[in-house]
């Protein structure tokens, strides 16, 4: 187990990653060292041999969100330098959200703010049902705006309407039925296992790609879509992985990436 400032990183033998944000006395807020962790964790997961990552909380909470603390000092920052503090949340954001690995969000308990965005950029999320949600930047006279394109993309405009405009609270099975949770689940760890044995039959290469198509074909039109797949399809052909695993197949036995 390897422990940053704020956070623990482990990777079990298979290559599933868990990242545990560690501050429970403050309810896994989030600040600079949070974000400095999440990238360092991010840099071990591109390096290479990690199939899956998985985020969660330590204590009663996922993640409560930015630091109050931190947020103060941002009131006697010029404008460009709030900008730029506000860019590093941004940054962070779309790192997790183009990872090319799986990620899952299991979440232990309650999440609000940006911990909500935390979840919203996971591809799969997972709560136990006694977690709460609340996207709560207008009780503080803010916006949550960083977060918000994941937010909404996860949940929908009409429901952000229905959310972020009065900070409504959500138990688990009203942010499962918004689109933000994929299911509200007894046992955390089970429903992840799950999504990770099915992940291990997968290419991670395959994987990857895959996660770049999803966001390509959600972006772009019904023209560029079919360029860009006839494209994709050729270089699944081509790669390594995509000629092992059409022979695996045809010669009954497993790929090379499972054991």
């Amino acid at each position: 187990m390897t422990g940053l400032a704020q956070t623990r990183y482990e990777v079990d033998g298979r290559g599933v990653a868990m990242a545990t944000f560690d501050r429970p006395d403050r309810h896994n807020v989030m600040n600079p060292a949070f974000m400095d962790d999440l990238h360092s964790v991010m840099d071990r997961v591109e390096a290479g041999g990690v199939r899956a990552l998985v985020l969660t909380g330590a204590g009663e909470s996922f993640c409560a969100g930015g630091d109050l603390a931190w947020m103060k000092t941002q009131l006697h920052l010029d404008r460009d330098e709030r900008v730029a503090n506000s860019g590093q949340l941004a940054t962070l954001l779309r790192r997790l959200d183009t990872l090319g690995v799986l990620t899952i969000a299991r979440v232990n308990g309650p999440a609000y703010g940006g911990g909500v965005g935390m979840i919203a950029v996971c591809d799969l999320a997972f709560s136990v049902p006694t977690a709460r949600f609340a996207l709560t930047e207008v009780t503080l006279g803010l916006a949550p705006s960083n977060i918000s394109p994941y937010v909404v993309r996860r949940m929908g405009a009409a429901n952000a309407r229905r959310t972020f405009l009065n900070a409504r609270s959500m138990d688990a099975v009203m942010a499962a039925h918004l689109g933000l949770l994929t299911a509200v689940v007894d046992d955390l760890d089970a429903a992840v296992e799950a999504e990770v044995e099915s992940l291990l039959r997968c290419g991670p290469e395959a994987v990857a790609a895959t996660k770049r198509l999803i966001a390509y074909v959600d972006s772009h039109s019904d023209e560029e879509n079919a360029a860009y797949t006839a494209a994709d399809l050729a270089d699944a052909w081509e790669r390594a992985e995509g000629r092992e695993g059409i022979a695996a197949f045809l010669e009954k036995r497993r790929p090379s990436w499972r054991s």
